[in-house]
């Protein structure tokens, strides 16, 4: 076991940096002190041929497993199980070929703007760089721009049943954000491209089968970076999901958010809106069918 760790270890960090030598010895020792479980998260990803591949081009799993990742509080053996079972939900549900590439770091486009604006598009990606939050993102690009990103993982609830659970959920890290957010909300008839983000999520939970959403709360993040110097949020998780009709669950580290999002009726909307809602309704529903038209054609059959 030792060797495979410390292969895998080389493949993940950089060793001609001190602080990446510092990170692959940390993840050498975790591995150890936990050989019982490190043996049978290698044993799970040698039992077929694809779960190897995945291994040997990726890895980082690997340091998901050794590190208090995805939400708060998470120990060893429910990082194993939780890595594990997003897996087994991924082998049983895509065909093996994107299988292995979404999960080494190869995009998938599940849907485009159909105006003549500057590329607009989503893809489900596997976000090394985002590796802490979750094993699978939406990604949402505007040209050559990250706008938002929603990462995210398929594990059992208490109940048995697979459910997607949200892990973080990240908007623009450039100069202009602001304008970019800006015009992309126009493009979707004033629909947020932060709820846009949401709504593709749900999308895409409701064409692979699951049931529940789940959504780390501010309490159940994994570290403290949404929180200023001043204690203060950067990031209220939970005001977002209670907004999009959430609700914290028994385990305060978790909200369950719908399946699928509320629309007003027109009865609800103010006459001179409703021409407005009208497009943006339309929108919607093209995200939705291109979602479930491109996962369709890289679902097992």
């Amino acid at each position: 076991m030792i060797q495979e760790v410390i292969e895998i270890g080389r493949r993940i960090y950089q060793l001609d940096h001190w602080k990446e030598c510092h990170r692959f010895l940390v993840f050498v020792v975790r591995a150890l002190l936990h050989a019982g479980d490190m043996r049978a998260f290698l044993a799970f990803f040698h039992e077929n041929e694809a779960r190897q591949t995945i291994l040997k081009k990726n890895g980082f799993q690997a340091e998901q497993l050794t590190r208090a990742f995805f939400y708060a509080g998470s120990t060893f053996r429910e990082r194993l199980v939780l890595i594990e079972n997003h897996i087994l939900f991924e082998e049983r549900s895509f065909t093996t070929e994107w299988f292995i590439r979404l999960n080494i770091d190869q995009g998938y486009p599940i849907w485009q703007a159909k105006d003549e604006g500057p590329v607009w598009c989503a893809a489900l990606k596997l976000a090394p760089g985002q590796r802490k939050e979750g094993l699978l993102s939406i990604l949402m690009m505007l040209e050559d721009v990250e706008l938002y990103q929603m990462m995210f993982w398929f594990n059992k609830n208490r109940s048995g049943e697979y459910a997607l659970y949200i892990g973080a959920m990240q908007g623009p890290n450039v100069d202009h954000a602001r304008d970019l957010v800006k015009d992309v909300t126009k493009r979707a008839h004033r629909y947020r491209t932060k709820n846009l983000i949401l709504y593709m999520t749900q999308a895409v939970a409701r064409v692979v089968g699951v049931t529940r959403i789940y959504a780390v709360s501010n309490q159940g993040y994994y570290a403290m970076n949404h929180l200023r110097s001043d204690r203060k949020l950067k990031t209220d998780f939970g005001a977002f999901w209670e907004e999009a009709g959430g609700h914290v669950t028994d385990d305060p580290r978790f909200y369950e958010l719908p399946l699928t999002e509320r629309r007003k009726t027109m009865e609800e909307i103010p006459t001179r809106k409703r021409a407005v809602y009208r497009k943006r309704f339309a929108f919607q529903d093209d995200v939705d069918m291109q979602i479930a038209e491109s996962i369709k054609k890289i679902f097992r059959k």
